[in-house]
Order: C-alpha cells, then sequence, then structure tokens
C-alpha cells in the first residue's frame, strides 16, 4: 500500500517549510482544488489537512506548530514513511486551519483531503463524507454548569436559563428539540446563547469555569478531560442530550485508499491507547485561564464603572462594553494597579502614553479611562482606518496593538497577506501570526477581551430583563 510522508508543513508557516515545496507557483497549484485519492496525493506529494484552529488541536506558539492533530499526523508521516521508498521525494502535508463550519464543504470543494478534527459522526454528516475509525466511542452530549450554579434535576428546570453553544454543532440542535418539547407542555424554554463562530468547545468550557457562563454542553470525552483542568466546572451526566455517539477523522467517499492508511493508524491514537493518552495529558494540562469577570465583587465593580466607560467610549465611537473588557484584562477594573514598567490604573498606561492623549495625571480614574479611550481611537484612526476593515475588527486591530505595539500588528497583517490568510480579520487569520511571531500573549490578550466582552453583555441583557420585570 501506497504511503505517505508527514510533514511540519504549514500552509501558512515559515518561508523555509514553503522552500520544501520549492516556488511559490508550485505552492499554489498544489493548493488549488483538486479531488483524489491516495495515489493522486502521493504523484502531487502534498496531502491537505483541514484543521480547526484550537488552543489543543492545532496551533503555533512561536515558530513551532503544536497540537493534538498536529502531532497525530506528524506521526502518521513518520510511520507511513517507512513503507515508501521514492528516494528524496516525499509527499509533503499542508494543515489548513478552516472554521468548523467549512470544514466539509472544504473538504467536499476540495481545498483538502483530510479533516483532523473532532467531528461527530452523524447520519446527516456520512452522507457527505466517509468517516475513519472512532477515536472515541461511546459519546455522551451532557449537561455542564458552574460549580455555584444551581443543579437542575432536569431539562425542564433549566427553562429561563442561559445555555451558551456553538450554533453550527449538534448541541444546538438538539437544545431546540428539547425547547420543543418543554413549549409543547407549556414550559418556558431554555434560552439558548450561540457562542461566537471562532469559539471552540474548550473556550465556552473554559468560561464556565471562570463563571462567565453558568451551562453549556459538551461531549463526554471531552468534558472529562477539561474535567481534570478546570476545577470549577461540574459535568452532570445524567443530563444527556443524545448517547452512543463516535468522533473521527474524515475523508471524501472518493478517498477509500487513503481512508485505509488512516483506519489503520489511528486505531493505535484512539482515545484509551498509550499514544491517545500522552497526547491527552501533554495537550489539556497547564493552560492559561480566564479570570472570573462576574463574580459578585467584580460585578459590582462593572456596575460602578459602567456609566464611565459608557460616556467616554460613545464620545468616541467605540463599543463600551469591549473597552470595559479590555479594562478587566488589564487590571480586573482595579485603578490601585501598578505594573512593574509603570504602567497606572484601570486602562494600564505608562505617563508619557497618557500625556500624548492629553491626559496630565493619569492616577485619576476618570482621567485614565479617557486616556485608555483615546489611545484605542488613536490607534484605529492612524494605523487601522481602512475602508476594507470592518468596525468591529478595527477594534480587535487596536486591541491587539495596545498590547503589543501597532508596528507590530501592522507587520502581521502583512504577513498573513502574504501567507494566504485575511489579512483584515483577526481571529483565525492574522492572530495566527501572531502566535508564531510573538507566542501567545497577544492571542489570549484578545481571546480572554472578547470572552469577558461576551459575558459583559450577558450582564447588561440580564439587568434590562430584571428591569422590565420590576417595571
Amino acid at each position: 500500500m501506497l504511503a505517505v510522508v508527514w510533514s511540519s508543513l504549514a500552509l501558512h508557516g515559515a518561508s523555509a517549510q514553503i522552500e520544501s515545496f520549492g516556488d511559490a507557483e508550485v505552492v499554489g497549484n498544489r493548493m488549488a482544488p483538486w479531488i483524489g485519492d491516495l495515489d493522486g496525493m502521493v504523484e502531487r506529494r502534498v496531502i491537505r489537512v483541514l484543521v480547526p484552529y484550537s488552543r489543543t488541536l492545532y496551533f503555533f506558539d512561536g515558530a513551532e506548530p503544536r497540537g493534538i492533530s498536529y502531532e497525530i499526523m506528524r506521526d502518521f508521516e513518520t510511520e507511513l514513511n517507512r513503507s515508501v521508498a521514492r528516494g528524496h521525494l516525499r509527499t509533503e502535508v499542508a494543515f489548513i486551519p478552516t472554521t468548523r463550519d467549512r470544514l466539509i464543504p472544504a473538504l467536499e470543494d476540495g481545498q483538502g483531503d483530510v479533516i483532523a478534527a473532532n467531528l461527530t459522526i452523524t447520519a446527516e454528516r456520512s452522507e457527505r463524507v466517509a468517516f475513519t475509525t472512532p477515536l472515541g466511542r461511546n459519546v455522551r452530549e451532557l449537561l455542564i454548569s458552574h460549580a455555584d450554579a444551581a443543579v437542575p434535576a432536569g431539562w425542564a428546570e433549566l427553562g429561563g436559563q442561559t445555555v451558551m453553544v456553538h450554533g453550527d454543532s449538534s448541541y444546538f440542535e438538539h437544545l431546540l428539540a428539547v425547547n420543543r418539547g418543554l413549549v409543547g407542555r407549556g414550559m418556558p424554554p431554555i434560552k439558548i446563547q450561540e457562542a461566537p463562530g471562532h469559539f471552540e468547545t474548550e473556550d465556552i468550557l473554559e468560561m464556565v469555569n471562570a463563571g462567565l457562563v453558568d451551562y453549556t454542553i459538551a461531549d463526554s470525552y471531552l468534558a472529562s478531560l477539561w474535567a481534570q483542568v478546570f476545577d470549577r466546572i461540574r459535568v452532570r451526566p445524567e443530563l444527556a442530550l443524545s448517547e452512543g455517539n463516535s468522533v473521527a477523522f474524515a475523508v471524501r467517499k472518493t478517498s477509500p485508499e487513503l481512508n485505509a492508511v488512516l483506519d489503520e493508524f489511528l486505531a493505535k491514537r484512539r482515545t484509551g491507547t498509550l499514544h491517545g493518552n500522552m497526547l491527552i495529558n501533554r495537550y489539556y494540562r497547564n493552560l492559561r485561564f480566564v479570570t472570573n469577570a462576574t463574580a459578585e465583587a467584580e460585578r459590582a465593580r462593572f456596575r460602578e464603572l459602567t456609566e464611565l466607560f459608557r460616556d467616554n467610549a460613545d464620545e468616541y465611537g467605540l463599543d463600551w462594553l469591549m473597552i470595559m473588557a479590555q479594562g478587566f484584562q488589564e487590571s480586573r477594573l482595579d485603578h490601585s494597579v501598578i505594573s512593574p514598567a509603570g504602567a497606572v490604573g484601570v486602562m494600564q498606561l505608562l505617563p508619557t502614553t497618557a500625556a500624548d492623549m492629553g491626559v496630565d495625571d493619569v492616577t485619576v480614574l476618570e482621567d485614565n479611562v479617557l486616556a485608555g479611550v483615546r489611545y484605542v481611537r488613536y490607534l484605529i484612526d492612524n494605523f487601522f482606518d481602512e475602508p476594507a476593515l470592518e468596525p468591529s475588527e478595527r477594534l480587535l486591530f487596536a486591541l491587539a496593538a495596545y498590547n503589543a505595539g501597532p508596528g507590530r500588528v501592522r507587520q502581521m497583517r502583512q504577513a498573513a497577506a502574504e501567507r494566504g490568510l485575511d489579512r483584515n480579520l483577526w481571529f483565525n487569520n492574522v492572530e495566527r501570526i501572531a502566535a508564531e511571531r510573538i507566542g501567545r500573549e497577544t492571542v489570549q490578550y484578545v481571546a480572554n477581551i472578547y470572552k469577558y466582552y461576551v459575558a459583559y453583555r450577558l450582564i447588561v441583557e440580564q439587568d434590562l430583563i430584571s428591569e422590565a420585570g420590576v417595571q
């Protein structure tokens, strides 16, 4: 059987990696849409792997690609290369990070050859793709709650409560089915909060752990793994949306030879095997977590500062909730904080930066927030004021520049364009260059702010509902 060599080449990888493919024209031809089986891939000397960009499945840490999907497929290269003798001609593999809603369409369109993600095998998906041997079996979709959230005896007790899930997930569809049953019995439905499109299940579980969200749904294997990491989530095995599921990689139905090779290999990498458990321990531990932005003390501070942030952000045309979320990331909204570098107050500004924004005394809370808002506005107007950029993206780039510097962000946008990524999108695009060039700090900075933003938005919605009830 033909076998394939796996390399660390990534479509958006370093120039040295691209050189292993030859010139840019060759790279482009190999990345063009194509549909075929393993023999054609060996002839083309490339296998394209579609992966969700994730802190655990596939990501860059500095110049190094990492993640469970990356390591599994790197081992796949090594093992299969032993049965291939083609001299110095190697079949390279290109990782193509893709959002979850595009994984199957991209495979069908010939933009990739393998989906290396934790896809649940469903009847609908099985009509479109061929799944490999499962990496996990007997998977249940379980309710996950924060440690301090009320423990429901059944789904009916969740009526009126908010559960956050991804809108493209099977969790969403199954919750809709539960709601139809509740409404049919004259009971209040569950409030389904759709997570932002770039969120993975791990991101939502992290938010539950931090108290930003009370409830979510997760596959049982993910719930078990993350329960060992997040000490403030509680798995509710008695409340399952569905049972008996399996998760696997996938290929096109027209690639049976590739499927057979993967089946043989992945049987030794599933959960419960030595290799599978080693990868789980490596990537589901020692992670950086977001902080609780909705604990009572922080919630009270949020409400105390709401008017200050709203007034200043509105004056400069900014989303006040996002700027407040930035303030929490910088200082937990604590004006007494002074960094070792001399940054002061809620917005953690250097006095020199504040002076450039026309603020003389950064130790005054009101002036500190004003200086921070003016600086974000300055970054947008001077570095990201482009018609091609959506207002929300301008703000995300400004937040990244607040942390890493505008010059760096501008360089990373250019690098993203050179790698075939969208220079006008932060998440899943320019952030990948940031992770490669400067590590996880700025990536985590922006991601955390966005999570706090989602949490604050929920607080505001809940307050509005409460006020309406009182009236």
